[in-house]
């Protein structure tokens, strides 16, 4: 019991580094772009107050309220995050329409995610480092240049792994939270009166003054949420607990200390409102901000990076993506992975949008309308999961949903407004990322059905094969057919005439939430003449270690010695059928990414000399 308080202790500090990088990088930018030329709202004492007011009952509703108590109840035995949430939703409805339509969102929202992980290196970096024209103006043209070399030294050190860099941000981060306390309540000291602002009633009279101006600025006010959506998505790795204390106990207070400084220091001098964070800042003190700055934005960059590893590898895992080269960086630390593909197709992305837009204002535009849609299908997703499976009063329930997606419509609407101006950015990518990931769900889904049409029974293949020569050795044959002979195990017997004395027909499940217990790993059936069919699972959080699985797991009668084992794979062609059952383009995009998909050699581990691989063609 002693040992429980440092390990809560611990957990939080690296809650305060991993989940918190990214909203607690949001006072860079959030109130100042409030006040933005384009939106038309001048920096007054009533728009002040509106504004903080706006931003203080946004974070308690949707970070407090939404994301801590009621998203963190919706766990999938522990995990987060929106495709954890669409398992659970899909599981509780039983209309597969209504399964379907959620299927559609949840991949939406996941698709969204990657616009959000390519916009929030570049802007959280071109802000911080924005401070140098304050120290000099001449040093304003080193922004740009400064800004590319840090986020491509980011990018470069990823296949290093994050475990030594990871042990300091919770360290920094801390540091960077204390200094937007005491810099808040420094200036709060200063004009008391700004506190006036935690009323509601200044966000209304907001709305009921400038009523369109307002409206627009909603886009800007949501800047000070990207990030909420990491508590839900990381309360895997760090657990409830941890999370709500870090958040109640000193980030919330944090944030909300320095907004109201902000909005103090812009009260009093309102030219300020250019860079009011820096601007609160003494003049000596300027330099080592911006360094705090910078390496508070490379964590939050990094928080996102490493989150765009982990959706990619549940989408492969749960059959939304082909095989992708996944290395790990840790032989401890089995979430701590580094996708290549992934890395260099952000960097890419990342460059480009910090050369195009060369400014943290400009990139502000495209900015919140990824989050805001993520954060819509999240209260839509809610909503199922809450009147399905929730035994809570229903009154509650149906004043809890009604008030979130209200409140996410508002925001989502208001930031559609930039969708001309660089919105169009985020969603752009969304639907190329969704396009793929519902024409590898549909065209796999078409692909395994046609190879169990054409699979042969396995009790009339073991009737054929009774004058067949049988050798040494073991076999696997993985299959994602469960019921029939793998088309490898056919074309090896009538290419070689030959079978093994031991032959496994593996299929590998990954189930829809995060951990499969130990005693559900593996099932092995005897089917006669040496064969068994043998099914193993594993969770969508799961590295997929099959040789090791089975030497561990398998009944005692079955040799699988690893220098008489083979590994058979079945590798696909596919043929346009005369019926399609895909449009010509997504069949042509399907067949790409089946060319381009990495082998199970490295998905599921298997050893590199003991692999026999044979092909066929398949029409679909």
């Amino acid at each position: 019991m002693q040992s429980q308080p440092p390990r809560t202790g611990a957990l939080t500090l690296g809650a305060m580094g991993v989940v918190y990088g990214d909203i607690g990088t949001s006072p860079l930018y959030a109130f100042k772009e409030c006040f933005n030329e384009a939106h038309g709202l001048q920096p007054g004492r009533a728009e002040i107050f509106g504004v903080l007011s706006l931003i203080f009952w946004s974070v308690m509703l949707v970070v407090s309220l939404k994301y801590v108590f009621f998203m963190m109840r919706a766990d999938n035995r522990g995990e987060g995050g929106t495709l954890s949430l669409l398992a659970l939703a899909t599981r509780a409805t039983e209309n597969p329409r209504l399964a379907g339509g959620l299927a559609i969102l949840g991949i939406f929202a996941a698709a969204l995610f990657y616009g959000d992980s390519m916009l929030t290196p570049a802007v959280s970096v071109l802000s911080a480092v924005e401070g140098l024209g304050l120290v000099a103006p001449a040093l304003g043209g080193l922004v740009v240049p400064l800004s590319l070399g840090i986020l491509s030294w980011l990018f470069i050190i990823q296949r290093h792994g994050t475990a030594s860099v990871g042990a300091f941000f919770g360290p920094v981060m801390c540091v960077w939270f204390a200094v937007l306390a005491v810099l808040g309540a420094w200036h709060i000291a200063q004009e008391p009166s700004i506190l006036h602002a935690l009323s509601p009633f200044y966000a209304v009279q907001l709305f009921q003054q400038h009523a369109m101006v307002a409206y627009v600025a909603l886009g800007s006010v949501v800047l000070a949420l990207t990030g909420a959506e990491a508590l839900y998505a990381d309360m895997g790795h760090f657990g409830k607990g941890p999370i709500r204390l870090a958040w109640t106990a000193f980030v919330a207070p944090a944030l909300v200390l320095n907004y109201f400084g902000q909005g103090a220091l812009v009260l009093a001098s309102p030219e300020h409102i250019e860079s009011p964070l820096y601007r609160m800042v003494p003049e000596w003190g300027l330099v080592p901000m911006i360094v705090l700055a910078s390496m508070a934005a490379v964590i939050a960059s990094q928080a996102v990076i490493s989150g765009a590893f982990s959706v990619t590898r549940q989408a492969f895992q749960l059959k939304l993506l082909p095989r992708i080269v996944t290395i790990h960086t840790s032989a401890s630390e089995e979430g701590q992975i580094y996708i290549p593909f992934i890395n260099w197709v952000l960097f890419v992305a990342v460059i480009g949008l910090v050369l195009g837009f060369r400014s943290s204002s400009a990139l502000a535009a495209a900015y919140g309308v990824a989050v805001t849609g993520t954060m819509l299908i999240d209260s839509l997703l809610l909503a199922v999961v809450m009147f399905l499976s929730w035994q809570w009063n229903r009154g509650l329930m149906l004043a809890a949903a009604a008030l979130f997606i209200v409140v996410d419509v508002a925001f989502f609407t208001s930031n559609a407004l930039k969708i001309p101006h660089g919105g169009w950015f985020p969603l752009v990518i969304g639907l190329m990322i969704f396009t793929l990931l519902i024409t590898w769900r549909n065209g796999r889904r078409l692909l395994v059905a046609q190879l169990r049409r054409e699979a042969l029974p396995i009790d009339v293949f073991l009737q054929a094969m009774q004058d067949v020569q049988r050798v040494p050795g073991t076999a696997v044959f993985l299959t994602s057919n469960a019921e029939g002979a793998p088309p490898a195990l056919l074309h090896n017997m009538k290419h070689n005439k030959v079978v093994h004395e031991t032959v496994v027909l593996l299929t590998v499940h990954t189930r829809d939430y995060p951990v499969v217990p130990p005693e559900q790993r593996l099932a092995v059936t005897p089917l006669g003449e040496g064969f068994y069919r043998a099914a193993m699972a594993f969770g969508y959080l799961e590295d997929q270690r099959v040789p090791e699985t089975l030497r561990a797991l398998v009944p005692a009668g079955v040799p699988l010695d690893p220098m008489q084992t083979s590994y058979f794979l079945s590798r696909e062609t596919l043929l346009m059928a005369r019926k399609p059952g895909m449009n010509l383009w997504r069949h042509a995009l399907f067949a790409w990414m089946v060319r381009n998909a990495a082998t199970p050699l490295k998905t599921f581990h298997l050893p590199p000399n003991r692999i026999v691989e044979l092909g066929q063609q398949v029409a679909i």
